[in-house]
Order: structure tokens, then C-alpha cells, then sequence
């Protein structure tokens, strides 16, 4: 409302009341007219009341414009129509960016979910019904945890942490893997995003067998091939051939070594995503590393290398005891292989938020 509306407002009910006021006075109590003008205006504005009343309900089911009216109450019917119509707009346009996010969302070929705070579904893609096997309307309002009852899923949507994604069968057809990420959202909303990484772990099945056979089968060609090389060196040797013969004999020994090492690596390879380990279990590393020290100091020998251990007692990593102990000890027996008599070498070993040093020297 303007200022000159309010002006024109104001200096309207003033005149009514001095109107009023006069026409008492010369009837003898200007109190009384006074009074009944007031009188007349109070009914005028609740009959304008109940007319704003019958609109607002009218306006319910359907759009309709406001009453005629005239001065301050014509002014709150258009105000108020006007704020219909832009809430109307607000409205409208957020209806369209709802729509337009439910309809790419629902073009995707990746499931998504959405979780209220009570862990009951509120809305899903086509993809959900696809991979998840949800139907509408019978699963909506429903627990999520009683529609996918893996237990796996049902520890990994309660215990909060999301920060790495789950690999589960599908629960249509246990020959499908799926991989569910869950992302928080509001006040403990829930978004679940499935995706269908069966192709993918049949990929990953076949570079792993690809890589074991291929060193099994390497293996023993190249066994046969240094075995050959030794003994034609040796014949080098003994029948005083010429130099070049055993320079390139060697070369060829050289590099088939370093081909066996590389099998030998696959393998390890192989062995190690083959193994199932246990990430919770714990490996007390003191025991170890004690063990490991004291075949370090065999190892040194003559050269009486000191090596000095710093671990806590309580000191624990989780992984394989066997591989750990492969690459603690492979740290140190090279410290104390290539560490001169004399010289002094520093191994430190960090995992996690403790440190392990091996400090080599005479």
C-alpha cells in the first residue's frame, strides 16, 4: 500500500468522522453522531470481513479473483490476490524443476532411491523397480531394510558409513552383483544409488585368471630356457670359445632372470587378489618384528651391523601376518645387504598413525 493511499485512506475516515461529529453537534451531541458513524464503519469492514472470508475458501478449489471492494479493504483484497498469484507462480515454477529432476533421474540406467528420516521409501526410478524389483504403489511408505533384507545391506545402511560402496547380488537374481552408494541428505534423508557392476567384476574375474594362467604358463618355459643358458655357459667356459659367445650367454641369462622375477611378481600378484582377507583381523607386529630382527642379525654376519627396533607393545595392522612379514623383512634384509661395514643406514616403516625404524649401522 502507498503512502498515497494511506493519505487518501486516512483523510477519508476523518472526514466521515467529522461529518459525524457535525451532524450531532447540530443535533444536540456530537458524541452521538460521532458515535454512529464509527457504528456504520465497523459493520461496513466485518461485512467486508466475511466477504474476504467467503473469498479466501472460494479461492481453495479454484481461481478467482477478489470482490470489489473500495478503500482500505479494496486494498487487502488485491494484496492478498496479488500474493496468490506470484505464490502461484513460485509454485508452478517449482513444480517444473521437480518434474524436470524426476524425469532425468528417472532416464537414468542407474537405480536411485530416496530414504525419508524413518528409513521408509518415499520415491524411486524405473531402474529401482528393474534392479530392486520395488513396485508402486505397494512399496511406498515402506522400510527399506524389508525389501532389501541382505544382511550385509541391512549392517551397511545402519551402521552410517558410506564412505566406500557395497557389493551385494542382486535380490531379483542372485547371479547379478550390485553396488550400492548412500549419501545423506537433510535432516537424515537418505539417497541410495544402485548400479549394476555384474560386466564389470566378470571383467575383473578374467584379468585375474588371464594373469595366473599366463604365469603359470610362462614359468616353465622360462625355467627351461635359464636351465639350457647355465649349461651352454659352462660349455663356454670349458671349451675356450670365443669371449663374444659368453658376453652374449650372459646377457641372455641376465634378462631371463629378470623375466623369471617378473613371473614371479604375477604370481604374487595373483596370490594376493585371490586371497581372502579378513580386514578386521589384527596382526601383533612386536613378535614379528623381533623375529625379523633376529634374522637380520644372522644375515649380517661378519659385518656386525647394529640394528635397533622401535615398536609399542600394543602395536597392531590389519592385513595378512604372512605378506607383512614378507615386506617388513624385505626392507631390512636389503638395509643390511646393501649397507657397507662402516656405513650406516635408516629404515622406517609407517603405518597408519604409529612408526616402526630400523636403524642399521656399526
Amino acid at each position: 500500500m502507498t503512502s498515497i493511499t494511506k493519505s487518501y485512506i486516512l483523510s477519508r475516515m476523518l472526514l466521515f468522522s467529522s461529518i459525524g461529529f457535525c451532524l450531532g453537534w447540530l443535533l444536540g451531541n456530537a458524541f452521538l453522531g460521532l458515535s454512529l458513524v464509527l457504528a456504520a464503519y465497523c459493520l461496513w469492514s466485518v461485512k467486508e470481513l466475511f466477504r474476504l472470508l467467503d473469498w479466501l475458501n472460494a479461492a481453495k478449489d479454484r481461481n478467482e479473483e477478489p470482490p470489489e471492494s473500495k478503500g482500505l479493504w479494496g486494498e487487502i483484497f488485491d494484496g492478498i490476490y496479488r500474493l496468490q498469484k506470484h505464490h502461484g507462480r513460485a509454485r508452478r515454477k517449482l513444480s517444473t524443476v521437480i518434474d524436470r529432476i524426476q524425469s532425468s533421474t528417472a532416464a537414468l540406467k542407474d537405480a536411485v532411491v530416496m530414504v525419508d528420516r524413518h528409513n521408509n521409501l518415499e520415491w524411486w526410478n524405473i531402474a529401482a523397480e528393474e534392479l530392486l524389483g520395488f513396485k508402486k504403489p505397494d512399496d511406498q511408505g515402506q522400510p527399506v531394510t524389508n525389501l532389501l533384507r541382505d544382511p550385509r545391506f541391512v549392517d551397511y545402511f545402519e551402521q552410517g558409513r558410506y564412505q566406500k560402496p557395497l557389493q551385494i547380488p542382486s535380490p531379483l537374481n542372485d547371479e547379478y552383483q550390485i553396488e550400492v552408494n548412500i549419501t545423506v541428505y537433510g535432516r537424515g534423508n537418505r539417497m541410495i544409488i544402485v548400479r549394476d557392476v555384474t560386466r564389470l567384476m566378470q571383467l575383473e574375474t578374467m584379468r585375474k585368471d588371464f594373469v595366473a594362467n599366463v604365469s603359470h604358463e610362462l614359468r616353465t618355459p622360462l625355467t627351461v630356457i635359464s636351465g639350457y643358458l647355465e649349461t651352454l655357459i659352462d660349455g663356454v667356459h670349458d671349451h675356450d670359445l670365443p669371449p663374444i659367445w659368453g658376453k652374449a650367454m650372459n646377457r641372455m641369462q641376465e634378462q631371463s632372470l629378470r623375466m623369471q622375477g617378473l613371473v614371479q611378481d604375477l604370481l604374487t600378484l595373483s596370490k594376493l587378489e585371490a586371497a581372502e582377507i579378513d580386514e578386521n583381523s589384527a596382526v601383533s607386529l612386536l613378535p614379528m618384528l623381533h623375529a625379523i630382527v633376529e634374522d637380520s642379525k644372522a644375515l649380517s654376519g661378519e659385518s656386525q651391523h647394529k640394528i635397533h627396533l622401535e615398536c609399542p607393545e600394543d602395536a597392531e595392522l590389519a592385513g595378512c601376518a604372512h605378506e607383512l612379514r614378507s615386506a617388513f623383512s624385505n626392507l631390512v634384509f636389503n638395509a643390511v645387504r646393501y649397507t657397507p661395514a662402516g656405513g650406516k643406514d635408516l629404515c622406517t616403516l609407517v603405518a597408519g598413525r604409529r612408526s616402526w625404524s630400523f636403524n642399521g649401522g656399526r
